[in-house]
């Protein structure tokens, strides 16, 4: 019997990581669109991940929710994939580098940015820690562009570490960081968006079932 996968999910949240890559691997799965934040408007969802945040990844009742390491463990889970790179390639050290650089480098300080400027009440809200995380993103990027193979992350070919990388630009564009986001970096997320699975991962969410939010 195939495995129930079962997704928690806020529109163009870190969630969003897992849907695409769910749609790459052309796996079945459920879909919980949610509002965000669902740690507030969803009863009961600490029952189902204690942490309140998104993703919460169920694959036979066993609990993921970090968006980086989701898509990795499904391509090796579910493989083998050309989505992941094999540790006897030459580009397994860059692939596993941008899976995580896609969260803790390139994500973390647009949530820091987006924090002090649309989330906190007015009160709380600091322009120079917003503007410095928002240096520090773009900074980050740009330098991460200089590390590219070719079109893509690593190996050469598309992979897991591209859905990692090309979510925290996509959320750039989304929350007012534009003006950190390099033309090739642009562009590196227009080839990635044309992919009929990311359209698919868009299509699946719809348009109304939540904020977008990096917070999870």
């Amino acid at each position: 019997m195939s495995p129930a996968i079962q997704l928690f999910h806020c529109r163009d949240s870190r969630s969003f990581r897992v849907l695409w890559a769910l749609e790459e691997l052309e796996l079945p799965y459920g879909l919980e669109l949610m509002r965000f934040p669902p740690r507030i408007f969803v009863e009961g969802y600490r029952d189902v991940n204690p942490l309140g945040t998104v993703p919460a990844l169920l694959v036979d009742g066993q609990l993921m929710t970090e968006s980086a390491a989701i898509p990795h463990y499904l391509a090796t889970r579910f493989g083998p994939s050309d989505l992941a790179v094999a540790p006897h390639e030459p580009g397994y050290a860059a692939y596993l580098n941008f899976l995580h650089m896609g969260e803790a480098t390139l994500t973390f300080p647009q949530t820091i940015h987006l924090r002090y400027t649309m989330l906190e009440p007015p009160e709380r809200r600091v322009a120079q820690a917003a503007e410095d995380y928002a240096q520090w993103f773009g900074s980050r990027l740009r330098n991460a562009e200089l590390m590219l193979d070719g079109d893509y992350a690593a190996a050469g070919r598309f992979t897991m570490a591209d859905i990692s990388v090309g979510y925290a630009v996509m959320l750039a564009q989304s929350i007012g960081l534009e003006a950190q986001v390099t033309p090739g970096m642009a562009a590196y997320l227009d080839r990635l968006s044309q992919r009929p699975a990311f359209q698919r991962a868009k299509a699946a969410q719809g348009s109304q079932a939540g904020e977008t939010n990096p917070l999870g």
